[in-house]
Parts: structure tokens; sequence; C-alpha cells
């Protein structure tokens, strides 16, 4: 899937790209499939800002997603490949047997037409689900579980995927694509294959506008506030701050470890540094 660039017509199309679309089916959503997604432009319950730099943007409906593929044992057949404005990776809409349709993230290489099941049994092919512990050592697996039947947690975006490398003791040993390897329960499900939509990273925004269209705010530097506003704000004439790049808190942004779940480390086998 190729990325697109533009003739420069406009300063905002000299440096934009856009994803070439010809691989999905349809334009048009599920309707049953979809549900309201609202907006608080990052604020929490209390009506104050907890995350920076949200708001606006363009109206999206939620797709929902079937992570867990719990559906078992009956086969389903791949209808349409769509767009979802709401994740980096597409979505495939799939048919059962019993004629329920479900979405589910659409892996590189699954076809329309494509037939696919999530049984303990299934063959090792793209799209099909199926546990660890019935998967041989190798194997690229995405929408990986982290608990028994929570739904897959891992590897859930454009292009990722996880290889495994090692049974023992009762897990799974992945490495993740940041490097880390990570034990995970065999009993956890996890669908073979790559995410699709792998061109995602290549795309170039080109435009402020384009930001704005996915509900994300300016971002103000530091260096140009005021010391009342920021750590490294203030100064005379333009200066670069005069320490380490911290946030408005006063936290460092560059190398600090801000990890706090410790009951997990000792599923983490190889960090990712």
């Amino acid at each position: 899937m190729p990325v697109k660039s533009y003739k420069p017509i406009t300063p905002g199309q000299r440096g934009k790209t856009t994803l070439r679309y010809d691989h999905l089916t349809t334009d048009h959503p599920h309707k049953p499939l979809t549900e309201i997604r609202k907006r608080h432009g990052g604020r929490d319950n209390l009506g104050r800002i907890s995350v920076r730099h949200k708001g606006g943007g363009h109206k999206r409906l939620y797709r929902i997603i079937d992570f867990r593929r719990d559906k078992r044992k009956i086969a389903a057949k791949v209808l349409s490949v769509e767009y979802d404005p709401n994740r980096s990776a597409n979505i495939a809409l799939v048919c059962y047997a019993d004629g329920e349709k479900r979405y589910i993230l659409h892996a590189q290489g699954l076809q329309v037409g494509q037939s696919i099941v999530a049984d303990p049994e299934a063959d090792i092919l793209t799209g099909n689900a199926l546990p660890l512990r019935n998967m041989p050592l190798g194997t690229v697996v995405h929408n990986i579980e982290m608990r028994p039947g929570k739904g897959g947690q891992l590897c859930r975006g454009a292009g990722t995927s996880a290889q495994l490398l090692a049974k023992e003791n009762g897990y799974a040993q992945l490495r993740m694509p940041s490097g880390e390897v990570r034990e995970v329960l065999l009993e956890c499900y996890a669908t073979v294959g790559q995410v699709g939509n792998l061109d995602w990273e290549n795309v170039s925004i080109g435009k402020a506008g384009r930001t704005r269209w996915r509900g994300i705010r300016p971002t103000v530097r530091g260096v140009a506030m005021n010391p009342v506003d920021h750590p490294l704000g203030g100064g005379e004439g333009k200066t670069s701050g005069g320490r380490n790049p911290v946030t408005p808190w006063g936290q460092p942004t560059r190398g600090y470890k801000t990890r706090r779940v410790k009951r997990t480390n000792t599923f983490i086998i190889k960090r990712r540094k």
C-alpha cells in the first residue's frame, strides 16, 4: 500500500503525504457495530484538564472491535476491509457461519472472502486466533492477551507484531516491537500474523491544520513561556532553557523512568534498552 504525495499547488501540500486506500472495499461502517464517541476535551469528571492539547477535531463514530475473539470453533468469512478513524490499523468486517457480524483488526494479507476461525486447534494461518500454547516457535502474532479471556492488549497498532521465542514454566516468551522480551501465560489467545496498514508510519502530516482535524491542539514550548508558567521559561533574550528538558511540573522528560507497576517486573525478561 504505497504512500501518495501531492503536487505542491499550496504550501500545505508541499510536505503532505497520505495513504492510498485502494485496498479498502467500503467507505461506510456497519451501523449496528458503531456507537457514539463522546468527546471530553481532555477534561476529567471535575471539568479540569487532565490531558493537555486535546480538543476539537472531526466527529467520529466508534467501531466496536472484537479483541477477545471469544466466538470459538465457528468459521467466519471476511466481508470487507474498512478504515477506522479511531486507530492506526484498518479493520475487517467478518460474518460467522451463524450470521453474526463482528469487527476484528485487519491482518496483513487478509483478503475479502477468506475464511478465519478462533479455535485451539486452528491452523497457523493469518487471521486465525488460538492459544500461544498451540503455536510453534517463531510464529508472528498480534492482538495478544495479557490475561486469559480479557481480550487482546498487546500489538494492536498498524504494522506491529510480536514473535514467539520460547515456552517454559507455563509462560510464552514474546519479543515485542520495542525489542523487549516479555512473558505471557500460554493460555492467552493471540492472532496469527502482523497488523496491516504498514505504511502508516511513513505518512507526513504536512500542515498544522491536519493535526487539528485529529483533535490535537497546539503545544507551546516551555522556553517560550514566562518563569511563572514553566521551569524553562524567562531569561533575557532567547535562551535554550539552561537545564535538562522538564515538564511544566519539573519532571524530567528524557530517560527518566516513570514506570510504577512493580508487580509485573518479573514478566519482563529483557528490557527494550
